[in-house]
């Protein structure tokens, strides 16, 4: 026998939080519905597929074989139709939905302010940030658990657009009272002689340090490997050695007189931030539109969390550039 009424998608989006909470009264007040509202329009769905789809139970409810199946298209059907009004909305310049980003850690120390003034500027954004070391980040983003990315160094081994909005100082920094501090005509060869403190392999701050010392045709000598920048930070300000830090995750202890910046040329280094996504896959237009405000907005916004001699012309460059693995 064929089914004999038409389904609502209103029927459908109640039974699909009915099967989340598993509780018609859960459901009800999720749905700003009565009870009975609730119950009729599942009763009105297994009318209309002339099968059950639910069966009470002392605490709730619990799905037949053929409401788990439906609650499978249901959740797709409901996950395309969510997808295609956010971007609808796009067409009228509401952006709305969840956006996924991935950031290094070292990022994370002015990362939260950005995404506030973004989603102050689209009130109906959500946000789901996760920070992990570059390696994860990458993992993620290769895996499309998040749509966009936001690093130090793009990586070669994907093929993604990578985008530069930001200034990143880093510095080569030691405690005030450090010998290092006094050394007269300091240099790279100096450093390689000290117990350098760096993060654990993986990480985009100790891929840097390697290649400076690599370039120099040195060997990097470490004195310590940290999984984190305050654990670093600590053993730092402690004495035990420099370190090789972005200035985002340092600016308190320089102020307080934790820690310095160790006089040599070039020092801090400039390098850069870059918002990064796959090339070749189809992006939703809100992780485009927090890349066009990181291009157009990203420094300046960078720019406000650090001293201002330390940031002074350095404009950010907007142009896409393509990388490929």
């Amino acid at each position: 026998m064929g089914v004999q009424r038409v389904a609502s998608f209103r029927q459908l989006q109640t039974f699909h939080t009915v099967a989340k909470l598993g509780n018609v009264t859960l459901a009800a007040d999720e749905l700003h519905l009565s009870q009975s509202a609730v119950s009729i329009q599942i009763g009105e769905l297994e009318a209309a597929f002339a099968t059950k789809l639910v069966t009470r139970t002392g605490r709730g409810v619990r799905l037949t074989e053929a409401g788990e199946m439906l609650n499978r298209y249901a959740d797709r059907m409901l996950s395309l139709w969510s997808e295609a009004s956010d971007e609808m909305s796009t067409f009228v310049g509401e952006f709305s939905g969840t956006l996924r980003i991935g950031a290094v850690t070292t990022a994370e120390f002015f990362l939260p302010r950005l995404l506030v003034t973004f989603a102050n500027e689209n009130p109906k954004v959500k946000v789901k940030l996760h920070v992990d070391k570059r390696d994860e980040i990458v993992r993620s983003l290769a895996m499309q658990e998040i749509d966009i990315a936001v690093m130090g160094q793009p990586p070669q081994e994907l093929n993604v657009a990578a985008a530069p909005f930001a200034k990143n100082p880093v510095a080569f920094v030691a405690a005030p009272d450090h010998p290092l501090m006094a050394h007269p005509n300091l240099t790279m060869a100096d450093l390689a002689e000290s117990r350098l403190l760096v993060r654990e392999p993986g990480s985009g701050t100790r891929a840097t340090v390697e290649r400076l010392f690599k370039e120099q045709g040195l060997r990097l000598r470490i004195g310590s490997e940290l999984s984190g920048n305050e654990a670093i930070k600590q053993m730092c300000a402690a004495g035990f050695g420099p370190a090789y830090l972005s200035l985002h995750t340092c600016i308190l202890e320089i102020k307080a007189g934790l820690l310095a910046i160790l006089p040599m040329p070039n020092n801090p280094f400039l390098r850069e931030w870059f918002v990064v996504r796959l090339f070749a896959n189809q992006v939703p237009p809100l992780a485009l539109a927090f890349e066009r405000f990181l291009c157009h907005k990203g420094q300046s916004e960078v720019a406000k969390q650090l001293p201002t001699d330390w940031h002074a012309g350095f404009p950010a460059r907007k142009i896409l550039k393509r990388r490929r693995g």
